[in-house]
């Protein structure tokens, strides 16, 4: 359902990156799209049909600004449903940094509200230091 509402900005919505980001979304677990609405809109999951999004699109934007891209995080900003996101290189490298940013990016979260208790066989993401928040 999020798919039919969604809008692109600073790339067509038949480019690799945007087959990728879907895909990514295919392979999440509940809990991890859960957490990935969270981070985008501030909510843990999707109204009951279309017509309960009221006009309100998802906006997925591609921006060059990131350089190196690979080292960015994506960034959200919940009020517009919107996703801003570097040009990465793979579907592995979208996989990795947007994991890493739904699990923990909290600031729009600082209830834990939508944190759910996971055992350590169901986290698999790999934390590295970084120098600063949107690089890693």
């Amino acid at each position: 359902m999020l798919k039919s509402v969604a809008v692109y900005k600073g790339v067509e919505a038949t480019a690799p990156l945007v087959a990728w980001f879907w895909e990514v979304l295919e392979v999440f677990s509940p809990v991890e799209r859960s957490l990935f609405l969270r981070f985008v809109w501030g909510r843990t999951r999707l109204p009951r049909n279309i017509a309960d999004f009221r006009g309100r699109d998802f906006v997925l934007q591609v921006l060059d600004k990131y350089q190196p891209p690979n080292q960015f995080l994506p960034e959200s900003y919940t009020c517009f449903f919107l996703l801003k996101m570097p040009r990465y290189s793979s579907k592995e490298v979208l996989l990795e940094k947007l994991r890493y940013a739904i699990n923990f990016c909290k600031s729009i979260d600082t209830d834990d509200y939508a944190r759910i208790t996971r055992s350590e066989e169901e986290f698999e993401v790999d934390t590295v230091p970084s120098t600063s928040q949107n690089a890693l």
